[in-house]
């Protein structure tokens, strides 16, 4: 299960976020913690964060794309 210091770190950032920028907030988190995030299925994440399901797909590509961007020198300390 996800540490709930992390869940209430993305709760706190996505809660926080403009109406209008909430999805990439979302997305920048999925980044920012995808190595803690990885054990974690799509439908289990957003259950965790008590968001629609229907984020789960946004889960699954930002998980896909975190290692890229490392890889290109992304530092996601800096999220």
């Amino acid at each position: 299960m996800i540490n709930a210091k992390t869940l209430q770190a993305i709760r706190t950032a996505i809660d926080s976020a403009p109406r209008n920028a909430y999805v990439a907030e979302l997305h920048l988190q999925i980044v920012k913690y995808a190595n803690e995030l990885q054990p974690l299925s799509g439908k289990a994440f957003c259950e965790a964060l008590g968001i629609s399901q229907a984020y789960g797909t946004e889960f699954t590509k930002m998980l896909k794309i975190a290692p890229r961007l490392r890889l290109a020198g992304m530092d996601q300390t800096r999220i």
